[in-house]
């Protein structure tokens, strides 16, 4: 399909969408996209089963020529994850850094471990095609939290601002660790190699730190140089590329590289808050990435609507999507008790083991990265294997996205409410 005639569906899609949840539906807006963007494909799936139009059946083909994980990966991930990481707030980082580094990288291993192991035994159980190694493959695919979800929909729901920056700190960071875990379990599948994963872990985590630090300082340097905000824009833009394409190809992990990269330039440019306030008093370079942001999320969100078209149904989608979701609810639950039993008394936000748990299960929103990931096994696994990779991953997202998104806002204030009688009932 012609590039810009997809973007005109993509477009139209956004707007229409856009408009109609804002003047009728009132959901939060990234929802609002995927749910409705589910919905239109379904009617196009549906027409064109029952009316079978050429013109219709050609744009549902070529739809499925859309390369949603070099898109994703290899396009615009890294400018969706510096501009989120742009705004995280460094003094709630610092004071949350040990339950946000603990969630990040023990949470996501047990999570996807534990997913692994449970998937298997109902693969046992049902006589699924799969091995341990496929199942755990699969929670690698599913475990870790979308920071470009989190971003997207947790920030405008009303949670306070140091629960909004645990859980989307872990999800900026998490990523890391999945994606790393991924490559682990890939590479003892398809014989590529056993590497150690905390060698693994240890290479992609610092190398990607370094790189990012060294460019992104060296290229800051530039940007106090000049005096145009256009060029602050370009250089960050510059910055960001350049650092994900040389972690990439040195087997470093992008994804962490690129939140460093945004949280060094949003720290350097709060150091420098004065001369920026005169030479770029319209605030040029902020608006200018929140604006991306917002748009490459839109287009995400469509993105991820319009999947559905050409995913093949598993056989065993009567099995795997309800066994799914529970395993994903008890992995998670498990890999977060864990993780906050060793915070010990630095629990984020006066809650109980109980309370906190609730939350961090309940907020760990799904997204393209994990869409993205799943794509990606086609290569090396059977067909029919990879349909369920797809489904349990397509489920996983709208399952987070739909039920847990819009219902996160109420499980939060019902979490509030009782932490409020706690503290009450504690002092009398």
């Amino acid at each position: 399909m012609n590039v810009l005639l997809f973007l005109l569906i993509v477009l139209i899609y956004i707007v229409f969408i856009g408009i109609i949840n804002e003047k009728i539906f009132h959901l939060q807006s990234d929802i609002a996209l995927i749910f409705f963007s589910l919905i239109i494909s379904l009617i196009i799936l549906i027409i064109r089963y029952l009316i079978p139009l050429e013109g219709l059946k050609m744009y549902t083909n070529n739809m499925g020529h859309f390369g949603f994980e070099e898109y994703l990966m290899d396009g615009v991930l890294c400018f969706m994850l510096f501009a989120g990481a742009g705004k995280v707030n460094m003094g709630k980082f610092k004071q949350n850094l040990k339950p946000i580094c603990l969630l990040a990288l023990l949470t996501t291993v047990i999570s996807s471990f534990l997913y692994g192991a449970v998937f298997y035994a109902v693969a046992k159980a049902f006589s699924l095609p799969m091995d341990i190694w496929m199942c755990l493959l699969l929670g690698c695919v599913v475990s870790p939290t979308d920071p470009i979800a989190a971003t997207g929909i947790l920030n405008k729901i009303g949670l306070s601002k140091n629960v909004c920056s645990v859980i989307e700190n872990e999800s900026l960071f998490n990523d890391g660790t999945g994606v790393t875990l991924f490559i682990f379990v890939r590479s003892i599948i398809i014989h590529s190699g056993r590497n150690n994963f905390l060698i693994l872990m240890f290479k992609e985590i610092v190398g990607a730190v370094a790189v990012a630090l060294i460019i992104s300082w060296l290229l800051f340097r530039l940007m106090i140089l000049t005096r145009d905000p256009v060029k602050y824009i370009l250089i960050s833009l510059l910055d960001v590329s350049a650092v994900y394409i040389i972690c990439e190809h040195l087997g470093f992990s992008g994804v962490i590289a690129s939140v460093v990269c945004g949280m060094f330039f949003s720290y350097s440019m709060d150091k420098i808050e004065r001369s920026v306030m005169v030479i770029d008093p319209s605030n040029f370079y902020e608006d200018f990435w929140e604006i991306l942001e917002s748009i490459l999320n839109s287009v995400l969100f469509v993105l991820i609507g319009m999947f559905v078209i050409n995913m093949q149904i598993s056989r065993y989608a009567a099995i795997i999507i309800p066994a799914s979701l529970i395993i994903l609810i008890l992995s998670r639950s498990g890999g977060v008790f864990v993780s906050t039993v060793l915070t010990k008394n630095n629990i984020p936000g006066n809650y109980n083991l109980k309370e906190f748990v609730i939350l961090m299960t309940w907020s760990a929103l799904k997204g393209g990265l994990s869409l993205a990931l799943a794509t990606g096994t086609s290569e090396y696994l059977a067909p029919e294997v990879f349909h369920i990779f797809m489904n349990v991953t397509y489920v996983t997202i709208f399952f987070t996205v739909l039920v847990q998104g819009l219902t996160v806002k109420k499980v939060y204030f019902a979490l509030e409410r009782s932490k409020a009688l706690r503290l009450k009932n504690g002092r009398e």
